[in-house]
């Protein structure tokens, strides 16, 4: 049976996460506590039912990092698929969404204000972050949020999922990589008026990257470093690492390079691709 964990932040997207499962076909249960996630899964099985399972486990939920750990070694044990899906927010953004759906926090019952119950929430959750796939909400909308989902849920999560996320320094730095790589000192391509209307995914642009000595140069270190400390990781039971790859406008240089990395990692690992700055431009 596959089992899908989601945790996180409130306000971070749980809901929405969930819902999409819902959609996909799971029998889905919002704030289970995890010690009767072991009897959910024998019941099913009981049943016969050949649902895949959603369980949204929050901070009302008062869940642990032992204790996840606990039930998760104990399904994976007895054969089961069990992934964990983290969702989490700037704090600003956190504060401007409660303060939009006028919701009240979880822990607003303990006489905390707002930003003190975010704190405590995170404080509280954030150890099971490094057991799980994580997605930084914070300038998503309710779609792009399903959409990464999808993505995720399309990629065979048996040994570590390499995430290779392309992105422009301008915009920002993603939250929720591990690895930063800076494109900007490679030529770029957007100052050929010829080249600037392409993306890193289309053949001028990566027959023109292709050619630079510095491109080339610059893959062929990141690749050296990441085949050096990606087993390593692995050994330590990382389920998932995101490569973060940057230029200034996300759109040339770290776009081929994260499809030309991600093309040499294959085979080694299963390796997810995200682009930042191009997704933002298909909404438009």
């Amino acid at each position: 049976m596959k089992i899908v964990l989601i945790s996180g932040l409130s306000g971070s997207g749980k809901s929405v996460a969930l819902k999409l499962l819902e959609d996909l076909g799971y029998y889905c249960v919002d704030n289970m506590p995890l010690e009767m996630l072991p009897d959910l899964v024998k019941f099913h099985l009981d049943r016969c039912a050949e649902e895949h399972l959603g369980i949204s486990v929050d901070i009302r939920s008062s869940v642990s990092l032992q204790q996840a750990q606990r039930q998760i070694e104990l399904l994976r044990g007895l054969g089961h698929e069990v992934d964990l899906l983290f969702l989490e927010a700037s704090e600003d953004v956190l504060m401007r969404r409660f303060s939009e759906t006028r919701r009240s926090h979880p822990l607003a019952g303990k006489r905390l204000t707002l930003l003190e119950s975010l704190r405590q929430e995170r404080d509280w959750l954030f150890p099971l972050r490094d057991l799980a796939y994580c997605i930084d909400t914070s300038k998503m909308n309710a779609q792009q949020l399903r959409y990464s989902v999808l993505q995720w849920l399309d990629v065979h999560s048996e040994g570590m999922l390499v995430i290779i996320e392309s992105f422009g320094f301008k915009y920002g730095v993603p939250t929720n990589v591990d690895f930063v790589f800076d494109m900007r000192s490679l030529p770029n391509p957007y100052y050929d008026p010829e080249l600037r209307p392409f993306n890193g995914m289309d053949k001028p642009i990566q027959e023109y990257l292709d050619q630079q000595p510095l491109a080339q140069e610059l893959l062929d270190d990141i690749e050296h470093f990441m085949s050096r400390w990606l087993p390593r990781m692995e050994v330590e039971s990382r389920s998932y690492v995101t490569i973060g790859l940057g230029c200034t406008g996300g759109q040339h240089r770290s776009v081929y390079m994260t499809e030309r990395l991600a093309e040499r990692l294959r085979g080694k690992y299963h390796v997810l691709i995200r682009h930042r700055q191009l997704a933002k431009l298909a909404e438009r």
